[in-house]
């Protein structure tokens, strides 16, 4: 029999974490840790930038209900873009491109609304047209459908330039960006695609608590809820999947990820796969929101909010930390900020110094976080 001890168990070096624990740092280990004190932080910050602008704005007009749902309605396309970004933000990359995908999707979406009227043309194939013409009521889901996978491809190219060529994400998206705007253009010829029958996808962030509508029952806009019901998911999949285990892996240490056995290359590419599916949804909804036209200019400078939602709610640019409730906080203080500046009359430029201002300094306490939990 051997003297020799057994194999000692790998001990955890610094960004080692091994795969049987359910967390990493950064994921929440409990349902109490959702709500750790970094996320009451943020949660704080929202409820004192909304009480600023509730007493500030004239009248009480801010917190009034209709005001209330349109500062819902205006979050939903952030909060939705923000679930797919926060995950790639875990993951320790980054996606410039996000708003190009939105608005590329609006304009798929528009272009597909638009086949009624295209149908009838002598160019197009006869049983096509004759199928168009005879079922409107699938146009809708259709140009939905196409919208999402072109997104969802969009996503999927990001990630295999960025894991197969292995360029820098920031170089990779800051190209894509401009690839995605440009296909819009094409699509649209640089001009508003205006769909004369949009269907329900018009609906999606229409007012319904404050509106005399068959749909108040809802309480909420369907886009509202399309976006809860995804943000559930999405928080699921971070918190009790294998998969959201590896994202944080990845974004903690992926070298280390990739020693233990993690994908890393495959994760990272299911990842910004993902994050072209929720700019797709997100896409969706800023159709709905724009008035149900394909503009493919719309969502220009959201990739910048969407990012600073993330960051503002406790993701981190260097990985490993982020949590989808945080980005949602993120998204709504983005949004109060914006629509309170308007209601003051803040000019544009002052609004977008503030919403930098308050990113900048959320960067900063990141990394003073970091730094004192390093010298624990």
């Amino acid at each position: 029999m051997s003297n020799h001890p057994s194999s000692p168990a790998p001990v955890a070096s610094k960004g080692f974490y091994p795969l049987t624990q359910k967390s990493f740092p950064g994921q929440p280990t409990g349902w109490w840790n959702i709500f750790n004190l970094r996320i009451m932080g943020r949660l704080l910050a929202l409820v004192l930038i909304f009480t600023f602008f509730a007493l500030a704005v004239e009248g009480g007009s801010f917190y009034q209900p209709r005001n209330l749902e349109s500062l819902l309605r205006q979050s939903a396309v952030y909060a939705t873009a923000s679930l797919g970004m926060t995950m790639i933000i875990i993951a320790g990359g980054i996606d410039l491109s996000i708003g190009s995908v939105i608005a590329l999707t609006a304009v798929v979406v528009a272009w597909v609304l638009n086949l009624h009227q295209t149908a009838s043309e002598p160019n197009w194939p006869q049983k096509i047209g004759s199928w168009i013409f005879h079922s409107p009521f699938l146009l809708p889901w259709l140009a939905a459908l196409a919208g999402l996978t072109v997104a969802t491809l969009a996503g999927l190219v990001n990630g295999f330039l960025c894991v197969g060529l292995r360029i820098v994400p920031f170089v990779v998206t800051l190209g894509t960006m401009m690839i995605y705007r440009g296909f819009a253009k094409i699509i649209a010829q640089e001009k508003p695609i205006y769909p004369q029958e949009v269907g329900w996808l018009g609906a999606l962030l229409d007012p319904t608590l404050t509106a005399p509508t068959p749909q108040r029952w809802m309480l909420l806009p369907p886009g509202v809820w399309l976006m809860l019901f995804a943000a559930v998911l999405a928080a699921i999949m971070l918190r009790y999947t294998r998969l959201g285990r590896h994202i944080y892996a990845v974004g903690s240490n992926a070298e280390t990820a990739r020693l233990c056995g993690v994908r890393v290359g495959r994760t990272k590419l299911i990842v910004y796969t993902l994050g072209g599916f929720f700019g797709g949804l997100a896409g969706l909804m800023e159709f709905s929101w724009i008035g149900g036209t394909g503009i493919p200019t719309t969502a220009s400078g959201y990739e910048l909010s969407i990012i600073a939602a993330v960051v503002i709610g406790g993701g981190s640019l260097s990985g490993g930390e982020g949590t989808i409730l945080g980005s949602l906080i993120g998204a709504l203080i983005i949004t109060v900020l914006s629509m309170g500046g308007q209601q003051m009359g803040w000019p544009r430029p002052v609004q977008e110094m503030v919403i930098g201002s308050i990113l900048i300094g959320a960067v900063a306490l990141d990394y003073w976080q970091r730094r004192w939990r390093l010298k624990e």
